[in-house]
């Protein structure tokens, strides 16, 4: 007897997320991949491998190796609670270095938020989306004591420890699991950061770079794109990405800026 389209779908699921790397991953995201891959392949195995691929472009690539969570939390308990400690900053690099998106950006660190975003600093209240480790950047953030910082990724092992992270360091602060291509976080909040993320949000939804933007309520959003692949090639991309935002933001009334990090291509938009 065939199995039902849902019956697949559950089965493709559990064989997925049957490896680690993929275990903490949003079961929504890996589903709506699923269901595509299981409509486009000629069966089960190939639709496995399918989603495995996509999962892994758009997420396990940027950690080439698991990251040691539980020490972490070890480390943290033994950390003092100023988040501007010099022990604290030490060990919050290192711990960025884990993974590939902030690791990137740990060399232009005192700068690169200043830059960015000084001219609305203080920062009140911040929406980091698919956001990785950059929570970790709050110290060198410029940001008010009593910021509200919330944060959202699709796996959840991350998210877990930034909430012990927030919770340690007395933020104002709460971390959860998220498919962006489905759910958009409806926060009012000053500033939305989508840092290097349309690219991944393209492998899986065409459409949802644009929608997000238009939904988020928020004042600014600071978008950026990066300028070489994981891989260090770099050949065309920023001005692709440069015409892939300007099809994302077209007949919208928005103010918006360009700025150029070091490895990144950025937009501040003023809604």
């Amino acid at each position: 007897m065939m199995s039902s389209p849902t019956e697949q779908l559950e089965e493709l699921f559990s064989l997925v997320t049957a490896a680690d790397k993929y275990a903490s991953i949003s079961p929504d995201l890996i589903r709506e991949i699923g269901a595509k891959e299981l409509a486009k392949r000629r069966n089960l195995k190939e639709a496995v491998k399918e989603t495995r691929n996509k999962l892994h472009q758009v997420g396990s690539a940027y950690q080439e190796k698991p990251i040691p969570y539980s020490a972490w939390l070890d480390e943290l308990k033994d950390l003092p609670n100023d988040l501007h400690d010099e022990q604290v900053k030490t060990t919050l690099k290192r711990q960025m270095s884990m993974h590939a998106s902030t690791a990137e950006r740990l060399s232009i660190l005192p700068h690169v938020f200043n830059d960015a975003l000084g001219s609305i600093a203080p920062l009140h209240s911040i929406l980091d989306l698919a956001c990785g480790l950059n929570p970790l950047c709050l110290p060198w953030m410029p940001a008010a004591a009593e910021v509200e910082y919330t944060a959202c990724d699709i796996y959840a092992d991350m998210t877990g420890y930034l909430n012990h992270y927030f919770e340690h360091f007395k933020i104002n602060g709460s971390a959860f699991v998220c498919d962006l291509t489905q759910t958009i976080p409806q926060n009012s909040v000053q500033v939305a950061l989508l840092l290097k993320t349309i690219p991944c949000l393209d492998q899986v939804d065409k459409n949802a770079a644009k929608h997000l933007l238009a939904a988020l309520k928020a004042k600014y959003i600071l978008v950026s794109f990066p300028a070489h692949s994981l891989g260090g090639k770099s050949k065309g991309m920023l001005q692709n990405y440069e015409t892939r935002f300007n099809q994302l933001t077209e007949g919208e009334s928005w103010k918006i800026t360009k700025m150029d990090f070091t490895g990144e291509l950025a937009f501040m938009i003023e809604k």
